[in-house]
């Protein structure tokens, strides 16, 4: 995982072509890049970062921030019964039992 500025990417080599391909991952704009070697990907995804951040400065607009850490999830009533009286039973809030089993599905579905 590469950090910049608040940025963090997902790369990816391709065999074929031989190029490293990079893409932010977590804000909703695409932000991408790529490079040949590791200093070359380094520094196109810090370009590629600073170039968003200039793009949008020069559009008066405010740039997409990276993920607060904070949404809105719907549920229906006994849903948010179920996932009270778990989070209840295991001595935990409702937020830690729910970002608990949210890391515990996401890195199985990741395989990590």
């Amino acid at each position: 995982m590469m950090e910049y500025k608040g940025y963090q990417a997902r790369v990816e080599f391709d065999d074929e072509s031989g190029v490293f391909h990079g893409e932010v991952i977590n804000t909703r704009d695409v932000i991408t890049f790529q490079g040949q070697s590791v200093e070359e990907l380094r520094q196109a995804f810090r370009d590629s970062v600073d170039d968003y951040l200039a793009y949008c400065a020069e559009r008066g607009e405010e740039p997409e921030k990276p993920f607060s850490g904070r949404f809105v999830l719907r549920l229906t009533p006994e849903q948010h019964r179920l996932a009270a009286l778990a989070a209840r039973r295991s001595g935990k809030s409702l937020n830690a039992w729910i970002a608990e089993h949210i890391d515990e599905d996401a890195r199985r579905e990741l395989g990590g």
